[in-house]
């Protein structure tokens, strides 16, 4: 896993064999959703539009956007609204503007009602207004207006002065006279059209023409997050959070995962692998108490990103499997020795699997026998955090079986320094594996359910505790 590329198909391992879990983390961040919602009560939001005529550069509208949610705008609003602990300090985390198309700000109030949004935008509109025609106007140079207003009046006294003098001209008697009478009329239209373009330019009287397109309209809904966004979202966001974590342990998880990579880590031979049929049920520690039964109703009592389980190949096939296993152990150990089988407590299929191969040492020559014998097996389970294997005594050799996947490299290496300070020398190592088992083909009892009567499993005094 740490070193393959993460598939839908991993996500989805992780979904199927861990959804007990997952389950639980989606209801907690639902509750914490919940949770957070009641913390913060609902909101509601509501826009009023106001119209700026003429024409506006971007940077202008955006400056007049700035200037609808300054501070001074936003305590005149909350002075007119008189809410109690509603001061401009509150009010402007609450308020917002921004341009749209055509020359409108659009400010935007948010309260805990929607009449109050409501009351807020409409009144932020009204004191952006009254506040930016105050600016214009109190920010106009007198000597500019009063130039202004004379040049008004001389174009008004030009203007009746150009009537009379078409008036006083001979009203269409000679060429001259009609050419007189026309050039004057060019001339007052020239002049009144100049004074409505500087009435237009006129920035006191542009920015008096700001109108309220309408009084706010009254939220229907809460505004975002609202209480079944916060639980949808605490609960995915939990969801995402669990698997990126379990994908995450996996890519830096170091637990050796093939035979060479285990036996590599012991320092000794891989003598092969054998089977254990019964699913990942098998692969479930038989410890017990409080926290065991908590794992196993979880689901987390075994790994997440084991292989996919292949079916059984038949109770011929694991015989065989077992059987090349013991004759490779042989070939080993020529002068028949007694062994200490190692399992790692906790380690369900590592101990079923050597419960196996010591029956099928059982079933051979005793060691004692004049035949030659086969070397007898007996099965000790140490803890991994502290391991400690019998003294050499009866036994002067270890067999060590564990299952792949389960362990870290230092684990195993603990275990192969354990035998080594008890005074065995590690024969060879054995990977037990599961798979789905099959319907039994044939009536009779099958050599993988009971425990043969001349193993023991666990500690011994045999030289130590295991």
């Amino acid at each position: 896993m740490s070193d393959d590329t993460i598939r839908l198909s991993t996500v989805g391992r992780i979904v199927r064999r861990r959804w007990r879990l997952l389950a639980v983390v989606v209801v907690a961040g639902a509750l914490a959703g919940y949770g957070a919602s009641v913390l913060f009560p609902p909101r509601y939001t509501t826009s009023a539009s106001v119209l700026l005529p003429g024409s506006w550069e971007e940077r202008e509208l955006l400056t007049q956007a700035e200037i609808a949610t300054s501070s001074v705008v936003v305590d005149r609003a909350a002075e007119a609204l008189g809410w109690t602990g509603a001061g401009g300090a509150g009010l402007r985390d609450r308020v917002s503007a921004g341009t749209a198309d055509g020359s409108i700000i659009r400010i935007s109030g948010t309260a805990e009602t929607p009449e109050r949004a409501q009351r807020l935008a409409d009144q932020m509109a009204e004191q952006y207004i009254a506040f930016a025609s105050r600016v214009v106007g109190g920010s106009t140079d007198p000597e500019a207006a009063a130039q202004t207003e004379a040049l008004r009046d001389l174009v008004e006294q030009t203007g009746r002065r150009i009537t009379e003098l078409a008036d006083a001209a001979d009203p269409g008697r000679t060429v001259e006279s009609v050419q007189a009478r026309t050039e004057l009329e060019k001339l007052r239209t020239s002049m009144e059209e100049a004074m409505e373009k500087l009435d237009r330019t006129d920035p006191e009287t542009s920015r008096a023409d700001m109108v309220v397109m309408g009084p706010a309209a009254r939220p229907a809904g809460e505004a975002p997050p609202t209480r079944w966004q916060l639980v949808l979202a605490g609960a995915l966001l939990s969801f995402l959070l669990t698997v990126v974590g379990h994908l995450a342990a996996a890519r830096v998880s170091r637990r050796p995962r093939t035979g060479a990579e285990i036996a590599a880590a012991l320092g000794t031979a891989l003598l092969g692998t054998v089977d254990v049929p019964g699913g990942h049920a098998a692969q479930r520690p038989r410890d017990g108490g409080r926290p065991a039964r908590l794992r196993r109703l979880l689901g987390i009592d075994t790994r997440w990103d084991l292989p996919v389980l292949q079916e059984s190949g038949g109770e011929d096939s694991r015989t065989i499997r077992y059987r090349r296993v013991y004759a490779r152990l042989r070939d080993r150990l020529p002068a028949a020795r007694r062994l200490l089988v190692v399992v790692p407590d906790g380690d369900e299929t590592a101990r079923r699997a050597a419960a196996r191969l010591a029956a099928e040492a059982g079933s051979g020559p005793s060691a004692d026998s004049s035949g030659g014998g086969h070397p007898e097996l007996r099965v000790v389970a140490v803890a991994v955090s502290h391991p400690l294997v019998p003294d050499a005594g009866a036994e002067s050799g270890a067999l060590v079986v564990l299952s792949a996947g389960r362990w870290t490299a230092g684990e195993i290496a603990g275990i192969g320094g354990a035998c080594a300070d008890a005074g065995h020398d590690v024969a060879g190592l054995v990977v037990a594996g599961t798979v789905r088992s099959r319907p039994p083909r044939r009536a009779g009892g099958s050599p993988d359910g009971a425990a043969p009567p001349a193993v023991a499993v666990g500690a011994d005094a045999a030289g130590g505790a295991g």
